[in-house]
């Protein structure tokens, strides 16, 4: 394995690294916002008409699959 093998290998784990951090860091904020959408339906129960609850429930399908998104872009770049 030539120098500049070896420099390329070290440098794709460094990008893989950061790609992983920031994935998991935005994984994290997307799952704490679904549990704040889950959090504010259950302190605020009937008191939320309808629509706001509707709306409630889709946010927190929103954040919660842009997670899973988040977690499968790691697993496939820990996997490829």
């Amino acid at each position: 394995m030539s120098l500049k093998d070896s420099l390329d290998k070290g440098l794709d784990a460094i990008k893989r690294g950061a790609e992983n951090t920031k994935d998991a860091i935005s994984e994290a904020t997307h799952r704490g916002a679904a549990e704040a959408e889950q959090s504010k339906r259950d302190i605020a129960g009937d008191d939320m008409t309808l629509g706001e609850n509707a709306k409630s429930v889709l946010h927190q399908g929103s954040e919660t699959a842009k997670a899973e998104i988040d977690a499968a872009k790691r697993d496939v770049r820990n996997n490829t």
